[in-house]
């Protein structure tokens, strides 16, 4: 099928470019709101000293008794906050009343921060390391305390998992070393260029055989050091998204113009979010 696109002259400068939202980003006459709990979390094994907040978001059609799908994301309150860029649980609320994806669960997660600590951040250690340091604080101290509360279903085709910058390099690293709990992944304007000993997935991909996994890529046209040799979001980015096509995965990478702005990201949540829980008859390999 082809689709038409409104002509849109090219800015002759290169200016950040802004991109608005679409009605599933937005609350909508009809469609009943879920519940958010609000967590806190202070007693990590996996990260000492550490604390946390994370939200979890409960669709209204969610029914003890059939098991809902998981989407845990990065960067909590950022990816959830109604007024914000993402509107993460907005967007759940519209997709699933619709019937665009199943009935899912919502987990939206803060990195963690030493309080009183000089420098209080643990979100780079955390997101840009190359390791299951994360995912084993995910499956160990976080979803299980979802677990006891709800029921969630067991495939890993039903588990997804997103994020943004290192977030989404956070991803897709859970994914990727634990492809049997997580198989959908969003990452967006990923963190590639800045992982500690360089980008693995490159080389990664081209080697190890194809994992079951679906993912959901954007990538800005000036992201951070666009057109420099080193450190360059943009090109880890394409090269990792070469390396799957290669390998032959069900990927798709969308390419905005402007910086490193999340707004692309946010706007996009919506169609990601479909792409990802689209039948899996339905495979397209880039777009």
């Amino acid at each position: 099928m082809t689709i038409e696109m409104p002509y849109r002259p090219l800015p002759i400068d290169q200016s950040d470019v802004r991109y608005v939202h679409g009605p599933d980003s937005a609350l909508q006459p009809g469609v009943p709101a879920g519940e958010t709990v609000e967590f806190e979390w202070r007693g990590s094994e996996v990260y000492p000293g550490t604390f946390r907040k994370f939200w979890v978001h409960v669709p209204a059609r969610y029914d003890r008794a059939e098991p809902a799908s998981l989407m845990v994301f990065q960067d909590g309150w950022w990816y959830l906050d109604p007024a914000g860029e993402v509107r993460g649980a907005i967007v759940l609320d519209n997709l699933i009343h619709r019937g665009d994806i199943p009935v899912t669960i919502g987990v939206f997660v803060d990195p963690g921060v030493f309080p009183n600590a000089e420098n209080p951040k643990n979100r780079n250690n955390e997101y840009d390391a190359f390791d299951d340091q994360y995912v084993t604080f995910l499956f160990t101290e976080i979803i299980p305390q979802i677990a006891e509360r709800y029921t969630i279903a067991q495939s890993p085709e039903r588990w997804g998992i997103c994020g943004g910058s290192s977030g989404g390099n956070c991803a897709f690293t859970a994914a990727w070393l634990r492809p049997d709990r997580f198989r959908r992944v969003i990452g967006y304007l990923s963190s590639f260029a800045q992982m500690p000993g360089g980008n693995p997935y490159p080389d990664l991909i081209s080697r190890v055989p194809r994992k079951p996994l679906r993912i959901f890529m954007q990538g800005g046209h000036r992201d951070l050091h666009w057109n420099e040799p080193q450190r360059n979001w943009l090109a880890e980015n394409l090269r990792v998204a070469a390396a799957l096509a290669e390998a032959g995965y069900d990927f798709r990478l969308v390419l905005g113009d402007g910086g490193h702005s999340p707004n692309h990201g946010g706007v996009l949540l919506p169609d990601a979010l479909r792409w990802l829980w689209r039948p899996n008859e339905d495979r397209v390999a880039a777009g």
